[in-house]
């Protein structure tokens, strides 16, 4: 007869089987569906809201900027000696990122415990049935509950985003274009209703592309609705000049500096720049090499954005699609940059198949073909969805190892 004999249970074994658990538990909940059940999320926050501590909530909602305004505003508050979270998605390479706690990601530990306690908060209908995204939101306000402050981006729209049923102190819109038609609507004018119905008590609006989007807003009723530029003063553009100068922020990139500081302003606290100077920033236009930039824009605004920040260059383009990304706008507007195209291989259901974006490729007349690795002699710009990102960043982390 043979004997097992189990190992000791370490602090370490342990904390592993308890990251295993939850890895496991949110990867059985799909990440994207073709229909999205409102009503769930504000119906099981609100039978289990006394379990929560809400600090005072700065909700992001727009297009494009939500994340680089929210850590730029969130790097601020910590350094002028607040306590403060940032819940921002998707993430890149771990999902810790998604959860930004006073100036680092949130531990294993913290999202384990956080874990346990939804599942005896919850039932087990609530458990099972909430989203991915809406059960992480729910781990994240759990996590932030001793804050002062949190700043909360919207993960899709605004009006029924999962983050919609927090209490809001303020809410900060960065550009609203077209995106995610299938859920918010086909045109701009119906994508910014219901983004800024969102709206509970006061609003600031970064410089919208399409002037809908200020119509829209004049329309909210019991609000206070700003444009960035009415907050600021001569003296607060010219520190963002220099601290733009000093982390060499791309021109999209200084508007959601604007954005943030506009919130600094109204909520009456004093900064300087060097409050700023220590915000991370990843993900657009990053470099991460002297000769390749990533950003994980996918959608034609960010593409816009893109071509003003570059413009004069040329860059080979790293690149995939999902399928309902308007690629095809995105690649003409790109194409004055792009030497050729090198289609990156992604596995994920959502992209879109090879023949057909290779078909809209040859309609452009841009070259291309399957993309292997990286040299030396030319600049790369990596450019798509986080899964884009990811993918290339495994592949690019491998070449280094």
């Amino acid at each position: 007869m043979s004997i097992s004999i189990k190992p000791k249970k370490t602090e370490e074994t342990e904390s592993l089987t308890n990251s295993m658990e939850l890895e496991n538990f949110l990867n059985n909940k799909p990440l994207y569906y073709d229909v999205i059940d409102y009503t769930r999320m504000p119906r099981v926050y609100a039978r289990v809201e006394t379990a929560f501590k809400i600090p005072k909530v700065i909700h992001l909602i727009g297009t494009n900027g939500k994340g680089t305004t929210g850590r730029f505003l969130a790097s601020a508050l910590l350094s002028l000696g607040h306590t403060v979270g940032h819940y921002t998605s998707p993430h890149i390479l771990r999902f810790n990122e998604r959860i930004w706690l006073n100036g680092s990601d949130v531990s294993d530990a913290l999202l384990n415990e956080a874990h346990s306690v939804l599942q005896t908060i919850l039932t087990q209908e609530e458990s099972d049935s909430l989203s991915y995204f809406e059960y992480t939101t729910l781990l994240a306000m759990w996590i932030f509950g001793d804050l002062e402050y949190v700043v909360l981006e919207a993960g899709l729209g605004g009006e029924f985003d999962a983050t919609a049923v927090f209490p809001k102190t303020l809410t900060l819109v960065t550009p609203i274009d077209l995106d995610h038609e299938a859920f918010l609507g086909n045109s701009v004018e119906a994508i910014a209703t219901t983004k800024l119905n969102a709206v509970q008590n006061a609003a600031i609006l970064a410089k919208q592309k399409h002037v809908v989007v200020y119509e829209v807003a004049k329309k909210l009723e019991n609000v206070k609705i700003f444009q960035a530029d009415d907050l600021l003063e001569a003296s607060d553009l010219q520190k963002i000049a220099n601290i733009s100068k000093e982390l060499a922020l791309a021109p999209y990139l200084q508007e959601n500096l604007k954005l943030s500081i506009a919130a600094l302003k109204y909520l009456g606290l004093s900064y300087s720049e060097a409050n700023f100077l220590n915000a991370r920033l990843f993900g657009r236009l990053s470099s991460i090499a002297p000769n390749i930039l990533l950003d994980v824009g996918h959608n034609a605004l960010a593409a816009v954005s893109i071509l003003e920040a570059l413009k004069g260059g040329q860059y080979i383009l790293v690149y995939n699609s999902y399928k309902d990304k308007n690629y095809k706008e995105i690649l003409k507007t790109l194409k004055p940059i792009i030497k050729h195209v090198e289609i990156l291989e992604v596995n994920e259901t959502r992209i879109e198949e090879s023949h057909i974006l290779e078909a809209a490729l040859n309609a452009l007349t841009i070259e291309y073909k399957r993309f292997e690795q990286t040299d030396d002699e030319n600049n790369y710009l990596v450019f798509g969805s986080f899964s884009v990102a990811q993918t290339f960043l495994q592949m690019y982390k491998n070449k280094l190892d």
